[in-house]
């Protein structure tokens, strides 16, 4: 049994590019739980408020149940619902869930075999990070679901989604001059870049193309808030900045609130703006809220 490619090909509900990372963020919950507890169980009412605390942070930006992938993750062979009654789960019901005290874990080959191959949960997890999230939020997700994993080379998934372009970094990076498209940042050592990075607009995991017209040159404080929906685009190419966002301090107001309605910085003469499509995307998938309006000048 090819427990990667059952990590790779969870059943999730899609269309047009909707994030529906729900399986995911439970599986790598319960990964972590496994790491820690090896023959522990996860009781429905005494999880729910972590999960839904992930599903709020890293899910898409309409509410959600954890109660939905807490049975669905069922069908796809990697977890088991039991309940007060008995084996199975009840649905995907709160309010039953939680009555009947549903618990559930990994299934008892995969904990098998995650026992046989330890290796294997960090492989796992890793197939789940990248196939759903951006890098830049895997290292925040890893120590939110409690997982340690072993720094490694990235494991080769070309039968799933192929492998991302090297050379978009430089790319984007030249389009926009080596300067945040936010903020301006141009920070270098010697002649190199620092903390400056090539941001996916419509995720890599979700078919973002590596293509100019998909990047953002973003220092690493703006890309890790545009990729947490915090900073978006909008049609104008403007900065959005989330409601939801709440910062007293000055740096807060200066390096963020301050962008609302601020143009893009770049790209130069000849190089493609963000794609109206890649935009869009990121605005209904991944900005959390309402955008602030302006500050008065």
């Amino acid at each position: 049994m090819d427990w990667l490619e059952r990590a790779a090909k969870l059943r999730q509900w899609s269309r047009s590019g909707t994030r529906a990372p729900h399986k995911p963020l439970l599986f790598l919950y319960a990964l972590g739980r496994f790491q820690r507890d090896a023959d522990g169980e996860l009781r429905y009412s005494a999880v729910e408020d972590d999960l839904r605390r992930l599903l709020a942070e890293y899910g898409p930006p309409n509410r959600t149940t954890p109660a939905y992938p807490f049975h669905h993750l069922v069908s796809d062979g990697v977890w088991e619902v039991r309940t007060d009654r008995g084996p199975g789960s009840p649905g995907s019901g709160v309010r039953e869930l939680r009555e009947i005290g549903a618990a559930g874990r990994l299934t008892p080959e995969l904990r098998a075999a995650l026992r046989r191959e330890p290796s294997l949960l960090g492989r796992m997890a890793r197939v789940l990070l990248d196939l759903n999230f951006p890098p830049s939020l895997h290292g925040d997700l890893c120590e939110a679901v409690g997982l340690e994993l072993e720094p490694t080379e990235s494991e080769q998934f070309s039968a799933v989604r192929g492998r991302r372009d090297p050379r978009m970094r430089e790319q984007v990076l030249t389009a926009y001059e080596y300067q945040c498209a936010f903020c301006g940042y141009d920070g270098r050592i010697g002649a190199v870049p620092v903390g400056l990075e090539a941001a996916h607009v419509r995720w890599w995991a979700f078919d973002g193309p590596d293509d100019v017209d998909n990047g953002l040159c973003l220092c690493a404080l703006h890309h890790k808030l545009f990729d947490k929906g915090v900073l978006g685009i909008g049609d104008s190419h403007r900065i959005l900045v989330s409601q939801r966002f709440v910062g007293h301090s000055p740096a807060a107001r200066e390096h963020v609130i301050a962008l609302a309605g601020r143009p893009l910085i770049g790209p130069q003469p000849g190089a493609s703006p963000v794609a109206a499509v890649h935009r869009s995307w990121h605005t209904s998938q991944v900005f959390h809220g309402s955008p602030r309006p302006a500050p008065a000048a």
